[in-house]
């Protein structure tokens, strides 16, 4: 049975303006490799138009994630979660325990579940760490003593950079920000322990691996200046900002000062959400993607996306619609819902997990109680390019083609998608126009493009340009995918 099955039918949809993003431009040809090639931040597009311009556009369309029926899936328990899967299929999930409270006193320590399917999870009793008098308990690091832990975030790195580890976490304490390894997920070994930036960022602190720029990115607050309360400072200034720190070495001591990337405009001053409360990031398909944790000083707070090509500039959509908003007035979420990257990949969707309050961010442990929600949206499928009733078209910049067919992400079930093929400078290339494409009408994440039989393998290493026409169709990504020789 899919797993979109469980959950709640309708997904929100918001249409606003396609623009033309702020990130520097590529080089052209663009060597496009076989990742997956989103065209909603217009990178590779260079030209969009509807037929009818003066009365219709294409236009950027956010699909928002569905909550899941079933939540909260955990309920009582679950601050800043991560998942990961296993490749047995095993999911694992992290998360903080606490009683709630702010500060480093208020007793918090990092615990573990389990699910077979990613919906029913399972707390094992570890018997590794006492709290509360037992060992009976699932508690994976201890929320106390030298090696104090608040949160862990479990690593995407290298294989090359695990040292042996099976698993690679960043955490935090009262120290700093450290590395820790281990082989299960469950044991981590205090002996791996190794402190990378002495930064009292607390929040959800996460690192990235760029690989096309060689370089480990972590984002985090920028406590070293704001909110130090150290010296004769007026003004201690507000450190609920994405700061940017980036090293070409993981396992050492990272060196510079992290600097302010992201700070709330006048949109977000006019609803009355002037902090950021962080952002759990993950690059996925040549972009980064941002969990923007939006805070109403000192109550609500609500996800929303954010995405960036260098990991520096971030982008949002203009009318700034919710990722993971709160639940309604009585929700078990009513109060904060915090959004979790990376996602989890299942079939044909994707998984976003997070934590929900049923209070404010202000009031007290006693008042407000925690859970684990879920929710999912389509495989790469959170901004298309959407045509007009009557069609428009999208032209791609020029493409180094790696060979392989032409795989589109698209829905296009109420209307249709067809595919040109031309050269540098727009020429259609024989056999390769729309005339010769076989219409798409369907909604599926990889449809292959066919032209009478031919396919793009025949015109691997060569430069091209793709014009997708859309009739009352979404596209969301294209690539390079099947055969190649």
């Amino acid at each position: 049975m899919k797993v979109a099955a469980i959950f709640a039918a309708a997904a929100v949809v918001a249409a606003v303006p396609s623009t033309v993003a702020a990130a520097e431009l590529p080089v052209e040809p663009i060597v496009i490799g076989l990742e997956p090639q989103f065209v909603f931040d217009r990178y590779v597009v260079d030209n969009s138009w509807a037929i009818k311009y003066k009365s219709q556009s294409l236009e950027r369309v956010f699909h928002a994630p569905r909550k899941s029926e079933r939540n909260p899936l955990i309920a009582g328990e679950g601050n800043h979660v991560q998942v990961r899967r296993r490749p047995d299929g095993t999911y694992q999930l992290w998360y903080d325990v606490g009683d709630g409270g702010a500060g480093e006193s208020s007793g918090h320590a990092v615990a573990y579940a389990e699910s077979s399917d990613g919906l029913s999870w399972v707390k094992p009793k570890l018997g590794l760490f006492e709290r509360d008098g037992t060992k009976d308990n699932n508690i994976v690091w201890p929320g106390i003593g030298t090696h104090e832990a608040r949160t862990l975030f479990p690593l995407s790195i290298p294989d090359s950079q695990r040292r042996g580890w099976e698993h690679v976490a960043l955490y935090r304490s009262k120290r700093g920000l450290h590395l820790v390894g281990s082989r299960d997920g469950l044991r981590w070994e205090i002996e791996s322990v190794t402190p990378i930036y002495k930064l009292h960022s607390d929040t959800h602190n996460n690192l990235v691996h760029d690989p096309q720029r060689g370089e480990y990115v972590l984002y985090c607050r920028p406590k070293h200046i704001y909110r130090t309360f150290q010296g004769d400072v007026i003004d201690t200034g507000e450190s609920r900002r994405i700061a940017r720190l980036a090293s070409r070495e993981l396992w050492t001591a990272w060196q510079g000062e992290p600097q302010t990337i992201l700070v709330p405009d006048e949109l977000d001053e006019r609803a009355g959400f002037n902090c950021f409360y962080g952002m759990p990031t993950v690059r996925y398909g040549g972009l980064y993607w941002g969990a923007l944790w939006c805070f109403k000083m000192n109550t609500d707070i609500h996800t929303e996306l954010a995405w960036s090509r260098d990991g520096v500039d971030f982008e949002r959509l203009p009318d700034r619609p919710k990722l993971i908003p709160r639940g309604d007035d009585g929700a078990w979420d009513d109060g904060m819902a915090f959004g979790q990257f990376p996602w989890g990949e299942v079939g044909d969707e994707w998984r976003i997990y997070y934590t929900g309050w049923n209070g404010p961010h202000e009031a007290n442990a006693d008042q407000r109680q925690v859970g684990v929600g879920l929710a999912v949206v389509r495989k790469e499928g959170l901004i298309s390019m959407r045509g007009p009733k009557s069609g428009g078209v999208l032209v791609t910049r020029k493409l180094v083609w790696p060979g392989g067919d032409l795989v589109i992400n698209a829905e296009a079930s109420r209307g249709e998608l067809k595919v040109r093929v031309s050269d540098e400078a727009r020429k259609p290339l024989d056999g390769l126009n729309y005339d010769d494409c076989t219409p798409l009408t369907g909604d599926g994440t990889a449809q292959v493009v066919a032209w009478g039989g031919k396919s793009l393998n025949q015109l691997a290493g060569q430069t091209i340009r793709l014009e997708f026409f859309l009739r009352d169709a979404d596209l969301y990504t294209f690539r390079a995918g099947g055969r190649r020789e």
